[in-house]
């Protein structure tokens, strides 16, 4: 199992960044490639997940830590796959999912693609009090946890309202990490810097 890739990033494609070790050329799968902009053409560590199958073998590529512990756990709820996973971990920070599960908000849950009711259900059933002790998480999570709900579901509606002003999806995931650091509490302040944004690109 490759547990992680230390080397050059090379390139970021639209779902993918390609690390050189060696001058060998990994592809890996990541939910935001563009999180590894401040690491094109230098070294960096890129947490991994080895997935194997009969008729391909492929990296899927983290941040940090927590987000591979999370991208695990996920693939062990029935109908959520590597690919359903990885579009989760690019719509939502780490505590913010704990938090849903922990207060079972299957309406937050559900606004993820591909995460209808019956799934929402079953990752509240299967995740319900493991994440928190796996990954180190602070039960004063709790305690910020509506603000929380409401910050990234306002996420959601505004990359749908950038989607419908004709942007791409690579020009918003450019724009994701940092809008994820910002304290923007509705859906128009989250928009209004987003376009900020991009018209800088």
């Amino acid at each position: 199992m490759i547990s992680y890739i230390k080397g050059k990033v090379t390139y970021i494609q639209d779902d993918s960044v390609i690390v050189d070790v060696q001058g060998v050329g990994y592809e890996i799968l990541c939910a935001n490639p563009f999180v590894f902009q401040s690491a094109l053409n230098n070294e960096t560590l890129i947490f991994t997940y080895h997935h194997v199958r009969e008729d391909a073998q492929l990296l899927y590529g983290f941040k940090n830590q927590e987000q591979k512990s999370l991208f695990t756990k996920l693939l062990q709820v029935s109908g959520i796959g590597p690919k359903g996973a990885l579009a989760i971990l690019g719509s939502v920070n780490v505590n913010d999912f704990v938090a849903a599960v922990e207060r079972e908000d299957d309406k937050f849950l559900t606004s993820f693609p591909g995460v209808g009711k019956k799934t929402a259900r079953q990752v509240i059933l299967d995740l319900k009090g493991k994440l928190t002790t796996m990954l180190g998480i602070s039960d004063q999570l709790t305690d910020d946890k509506s603000e929380q709900g409401v910050h990234t579901e306002g996420m959601a509606e505004a990359k749908e309202a950038l989607r419908s002003l004709g942007y791409s999806e690579k020009e918003i995931k450019t724009v994701i990490p940092q809008l994820q650091k910002e304290s923007l509490s509705n859906t128009d302040e989250i928009i209004r810097k987003a376009l900020a944004l991009l018209m800088k690109k």
